[in-house]
């Protein structure tokens, strides 16, 4: 039997069609396999998801007894309930008001407002847990609000107090007399801004630096240089990181439109190093360090505690080691390994998260504290990586530009945080900080434990989250509790306290003091009780079915009106 020429060439275009959708197939399957098995691995299915949410929240009833505790735990619970509200309306009632006066508004705080404990709860909670969002002045340690309460300070600032608030202050302060002849003159610079770059290039053991005007935008700028220098269109993100609010590294629930070059693998996966050695459209890599502490995990909110699911426990040894394998990858794969340190830079040691764990990245971003209190956000990196313009090209270009980039009040104040980096006083707090920390985290849970209280901290250093030891679907109340004993948090609750690091051991026997008797107390109102035979999962369907319900059926039994 022969075969045309025409028949055969049919017969290899087909072997080859068959062949590449093989080799897609076999690609996609690496893909899904690095991606992580929870929603937030998972980001189109979780915004289409978010979207079929309906609203619904329980009446004054169903608010007291949405596990179906015994009436007596119930009323325990309901009396509580308007003690902490009577005692907001009292010690916080300045405070709350002028809060009040201009919620309308700010759009920011309606948001916060809204979303500090699960939806179902929240508006009886905004009704009669009012404390407000104003702050008086800051010392110490300590913040007072308008009503002339003094709170330790546990939100740092977003992490932007790492020595304390009269450091800032008197920080701005020399930085305005310092370029106050100058004033804000923009495009020129002050002269400060050579020490600030020798010392980052020191710090950063990195050949360029650009300036920007937050995080956010030194982030944007190092994936737009490494796209333009790789010639490649996608970014990996893990897992659950933060990496600003722009839609590529944001794909998920919050983001109106999907994100199509973006990569959202597990961390500390072999799946994941197995795609970055198979792709060749991958630019570059997102590390937030802070992701040690809970890998695959987003920040814990108190917005999704409806149970006790709240996990984690930071690892450095096990960090340091997937790093490195990450490293060893993009090296060999021509992929920019981007640390994006805008939020622990200078918190966990003097040179950031590479120092901490030893490991080198192409691309740094800095910001928070770096700005001496002031808005900044910074890009550290290779020559080859920073060059924004191709000597044999002149048009092909690689932009970014902003307005306020390199103000000189915030150049000095950078300066003067720079400068005071390497005093013998920093570098004695800097000495033995993780042995510090954990040591308080864990005399802490200690307490905890010696008291029977279902709850306990785990630590990055001075980097807290509040975990629960039972399946209650009341666990966000102890945000509440704490603030009534004068602790103050942000608006995601016990998901992360933050200390600066002028903490002394006695301001942090003052808190540890405070965190047991807002937990002990919270105990004996009855919140923590549970069904016997309840779990985290049990509690999960049954949310699960109440909004199917309400779904089909918007005004269901429990819906309060609206």
């Amino acid at each position: 039997m022969e075969w045309s020429t025409t028949t055969l060439g049919f017969y290899g275009l087909g072997a080859a069609a068959v062949a590449t959708s093989l080799m897609t197939l076999r690609r996609r399957l690496e893909l899904s396999k690095a991606k992580h098995g929870t929603l937030t691995g998972h980001a189109n299915l979780a915004r289409r998801l978010a979207s079929l949410v309906p609203f619904y929240d329980y009446d004054r009833d169903r608010f007291f007894c949405s596990d179906d505790p015994p009436k007596e735990i119930a009323a325990r619970r309901r009396a509580a309930f308007m003690r902490l509200s009577e005692l907001y309306a009292s010690r916080f009632a300045e405070t709350a008001k002028r809060t009040a006066e201009v919620a309308e508004g700010i759009s920011d705080l309606q948001f916060t407002d809204a979303y500090r404990v699960p939806f179902q709860y929240s508006r009886l909670v905004r009704q009669h847990l009012k404390y407000g969002a104003f702050v008086q002045s800051s010392a110490g340690v300590m913040l007072t609000d308008l009503d002339g309460n003094q709170l330790y300070d546990l939100t740092g600032s977003y992490g932007v107090n790492i020595f304390g608030y009269d450091f800032y202050k008197e920080t701005i302060a020399r930085a305005v007399d310092r370029v106050g002849e100058l004033g804000p003159v923009l495009g020129p610079y002050h002269p400060v801004i050579a020490d600030n770059v020798s010392r980052l290039k020191e710090i950063s053991g990195l050949d360029e630096i650009s300036f920007h005007m937050s995080g956010t935008e030194a982030v944007m700028q190092a994936v737009r240089l490494a796209r333009y220098h790789t010639r490649r269109s996608h970014l990996v993100r893990f897992c659950g990181a933060y990496h600003g609010w722009w839609g590529d590294v944001q794909p998920g629930i919050g983001n109106p439109l999907p994100a199509h070059e973006t990569y959202t693998l597990k961390e500390m996966s072999d799946d994941s190093l197995r795609v970055l050695r198979t792709r060749r459209d991958i630019a570059c890599v997102l590390v937030n360090p802070l992701q040690a502490l809970h890998p695959n995990a987003p920040a814990p909110a108190d917005s999704s505690l409806v149970d006790g699911a709240r996990s984690a426990h930071f690892d450095k040894d096990a960090y340091i080691d997937w790093l490195e394998r990450l490293r060893a990858v993009c090296t060999e794969q021509n992929i920019v390994l981007i640390f994006d340190e805008v939020f622990v830079g200078f918190r966990l040691a003097m040179g950031g998260a590479q120092e901490y764990f030893g490991v080198r990245a192409d691309l740094v971003t800095y910001g928070k504290t770096l700005g001496g209190g002031l808005p900044i956000g910074v890009l550290c990196g290779r020559k080859d990586l920073m060059k924004r313009y191709r000597d044999d090209r002149p048009a092909d270009i690689c932009f970014a530009r902003g307005t306020f980039n390199s103000h000189p009040y915030v150049m000095a104040a950078m300066n003067e945080f720079l400068r005071y980096l390497e005093t013998a006083r920093v570098r004695e707090l800097y000495r033995d900080l993780d042995r510090t920390w954990t040591a308080r985290a864990q005399r802490l849970n200690q307490r905890l434990r010696d008291e029977a209280l279902p709850v306990e901290v785990a630590n990055m250093s001075s980097i807290w989250t509040v975990c629960y030891l039972r399946p209650s679907r009341y666990n966000w109340m102890l945000q509440y509790y704490l603030r009534a004993e004068s602790l103050a948090l942000s608006w995601i609750g016990t998901g992360r306290l933050i200390f600066s690091l002028n903490y002394t051991d006695a301001d942090s026997q003052a808190v540890a003091d405070r965190f047991v008797a807002a937990a002990r107390t919270m105990e004996q109102d009855g919140w923590w009780w549970h069904p016997p035979t309840a779990t985290n999962a049990s509690i999960k369907r049954r949310i699960l079915k109440e909004m199917i319900a309400h779904r089909l059926s918007p005004k269901g039994d429990h819906a309060m009106p609206r």
